[in-house]
Parts: structure tokens; C-alpha cells; sequence
């Protein structure tokens, strides 16, 4: 059972996110939250495995707050002491296509996927389980928008992203290759001649030995280790 607390400022609209999730036996919501503030306090007391996060709070003191959800530190005051004891809540932010602007910082903070709020209520529940899994979701749309952002800043080969590029298989290296030319899974399946499934499972791979929680951070990686080259 996935548990979700829904983060989000309008009243009906928690209502409606809840009796969706509510229809499926193997989600429960196990709290609803009007701030980002408000959701940190939550998820210390109710521990839930995914926060679904309205973009419209993935600004300012929000941005801190997806950070203090994803990525609590060693040392916190004892109302949030318990959410660091166990794994830490995986964020999915829920966005429009003008929201784009808030995405980098929202990853930095650790968020762990984007989907856009027309989704089908199919897509939601689906990215909900993919995100509590430990994968992550990217609208198309906004990976492309954020390469686009990545490749306007100058290349860097620190040594650490040099050394978890050596790690990466011949193929695993075409996969990374291909996320970072904003290729979504089915696309990469096609263009190098393997399973779906196989593209998901050599993603999953890379993400670990690399180091990182969402597809967009690997491709912050691919361009940051020199995999792949910056547009002129």
C-alpha cells in the first residue's frame, strides 16, 4: 500500500485528488496539507511514501520545504526528528506548462518527478506508484525544457562525475546518451533495437551508480561528466 499526503491550496481540489486516489485499492491518502510548511510537519508525524506537491507551491519557502521533506538532514528539531529515521518522502510535483521555471530548483531540492495537471487520472495514479518505487517520473515537456537550460551552462568535469561515468556500461552509456537528447523510453526502445522494459530496468541502473534520484539529474550528468557535449 502506497500512502500519499496531497499538498495543494485549493479545498476542492484536495477533495478531488483524494477521491481519486481513494478509488485505487492499493493507495491511501493519509493526509491532506494547504502549504509546504504545513506538509513538512505532517510528513514528520504520518511518514507517508509519496507527497503530491501542487507547482504552485514549488516556489520560494516551498522550495526549501521539498527539501526539508526529500532530503532531511542528520540533525533536526524533534518535531521532524522521526521522518529522518526512515526513508524520506518521495515528492511528485504536479505542473502546467508555464511552470517550467520552478522545475530546477524543485529537482535540486530533491524532488523526484513533474507531471503535468492535465494528466489522465490513469497517468496520475501511475506516476504516483512509479515515484514511490524509487523511479521517476518527467513530463516530455519539461525534460526538454530543462536540457535546453542545462545546455546553456558551461560544461564541468568535476572528478566525482568522471568517476561514476566510468562506471556506466558500453550500453548503459547509449541509454544515457539518449535520455539526455530528451528521448523518452519508448523512443530509446525503438532507435537501439531493445525492450521497453530492458530501457527502464538499464535507466534504473544508471541512476544508482550515479548517484541520483531523477531522470533530469542524469541529465544534468551526462552534460556535467562530458558524455555530452553543450550546444554552440
Amino acid at each position: 500500500m502506497v500512502s500519499v499526503l496531497i499538498v495543494n491550496d485549493q479545498s476542492l481540489q484536495r477533495v478531488g485528488l483524494r477521491m481519486l486516489l481513494a478509488a485505487e485499492p492499493d493507495l491511501t491518502v493519509i493526509g491532506e496539507a494547504a502549504s509546504g510548511g504545513e506538509a513538512v510537519g505532517l510528513c514528520a508525524t504520518l511518514r507517508p511514501d509519496v507527497v503530491l506537491m501542487d507547482s504552485r507551491l514549488a516556489q520560494a519557502d516551498d522550495i526549501d520545504a521539498i527539501r526539508r521533506i526529500a532530503r532531511p538532514p542528520r540533525f533536526l528539531p524533534a518535531a521532524e526528528s522521526a521522518m529522518a529515521a526512515g526513508t524520506p518522502p518521495r515528492v511528485l510535483v504536479l505542473t502546467s506548462s508555464s511552470d517550467d521555471r520552478h522545475a530546477h530548483a524543485a529537482l535540486r531540492a530533491g524532488a523526484g518527478g513533474f507531471l503535468l495537471t492535465n494528466a489522465a487520472p490513469e497517468e496520475l495514479t501511475a506516476a504516483i506508484r512509479v515515484v514511490a518505487a524509487g523511479d521517476a517520473v518527467i513530463t516530455p515537456a519539461l525534460t526538454r525544457a530543462l536540457i535546453d537550460a542545462v545546455r546553456a551552462q558551461p560544461a564541468v568535469r568535476p572528478v566525482e562525475r568522471e568517476a561514476g561515468l566510468a562506471t556506466l556500461t558500453e550500453r548503459e552509456r547509449d541509454v544515457l546518451t539518449a535520455v539526455a537528447s530528451g528521448w523518452s523510453n519508448t523512443e530509446i526502445a525503438v532507435r537501439l533495437s531493445i525492450a521497453p522494459t530492458t530501457v527502464k530496468s538499464h535507466v534504473s541502473h544508471i541512476l544508482a551508480k550515479i548517484g541520483v534520484r531523477a531522470r533530469v539529474q542524469a541529465v544534468a550528468f551526462a552534460y556535467e561528466s562530458g558524455l555530452i557535449r553543450p550546444a554552440a
